[in-house]
């Protein structure tokens, strides 16, 4: 899909990589929207570097052996925040499993260091599963990142297909976990847990409906589903293109369930216009 250029898009683009040194997702993923959100001065930090320990079929972040997490890296993301003057800052990363904390120290050291720098600034991190190991889990959780996004991605019956080396339930209870930390937080900051899937996979409606229904129960209020694109002939095929009306249908399918936001169509995508996502008081 051609992606049009802009100067404010040519902009952001040196910031992170010529001036900083940073991965976007943006860029490693392929996403359609990467000059939209350019051209607002927005990018969705990948940290950790850019080989992923896993090779998901449907992603096309390359897999392989990541090198050493670089301790220099916090430090240029924090610098990037405050050059880029973001209210809303996404990190996200490849999945580590080869690290003893699979990175999860790397997370707090970005939340913390964004947060002393620019206290305004909301932080949302979108994190791998982290095998399901809790205390990295909880590390990342005890730096309070405003947002806790876990994507799910698709339905149980297609996991084996799509994410192999992740298993369903395993999200479902990260994601209830973190519900469960913030709601224990006596302070009064209202801080949510998110995640969001993608359609065309070869899902039916009633599997997206209790996975609706999955999400909710977990405690997740932000949901963002998007169409799914293939990134390349080597990895798994579009099975159908979805309607704009059906993604209509499932967002208001969604607020029935009881969601506090649905952002739902075929361009979206977890971090798409995240700033917009967060329910207004």
């Amino acid at each position: 899909m051609p992606i049009s250029r802009t100067a404010s898009s040519r902009r952001t683009e040196a910031s992170l990589r010529d001036g900083h040194g940073l991965h976007t997702i943006c860029e490693e993923a392929r996403c359609p929207n990467r000059n939209h959100c350019w051209s607002r001065g927005t990018a969705t930090f990948l940290i950790l570097g850019d080989v992923c320990t896993r090779s998901c079929r449907f992603c096309s972040v390359k897999g392989g052996i990541p090198s050493p997490a670089d301790p220099e890296e916090p430090g240029r993301l924090i610098s990037a925040v405050e050059t880029m003057d973001l209210r809303h800052v996404v990190i996200t990363s490849v999945n580590r499993d080869d690290l003893p904390d699979q990175g999860s120290a790397q997370f707090v050291s970005c939340i913390e260091g964004i947060r002393e720098s620019r206290p305004e600034t909301r932080i949302e991190v979108l994190v791998p599963d982290f095998r399901g190991v809790n205390d990295d889990i909880d590390r990342v959780l005890g730096a309070c990142p405003d947002i806790m996004n876990h994507n799910i991605e698709t339905v149980p019956r297609l996991y084996k297909r799509v994410r192999p080396g992740a298993k369903y339930q395993r999200s479902l209870d990260l994601l209830k976990r973190s519900r469960e930390f913030y709601d224990r937080q006596e302070d009064a900051v209202r801080r949510f847990a998110k995640s969001g899937f993608m359609l065309g996979l070869g899902e039916t409606d009633e599997e997206v409906d209790a996975l609706l229904v999955d999400l909710y129960e977990h405690g997740v209020q932000i949901v963002t589903i998007g169409q799914y694109l293939s990134p390349s002939v080597d990895h798994l095929p579009v099975e159908e293109y979805v309607h704009p009306d059906r993604f209509s249908a499932w967002e208001r399918r969604g607020r029935e369930i009881g969601f506090d936001m649905v952002f739902a169509g075929p361009f979206v995508r977890s971090s798409y216009m995240a700033d917009e996502q967060v329910p207004i008081e």
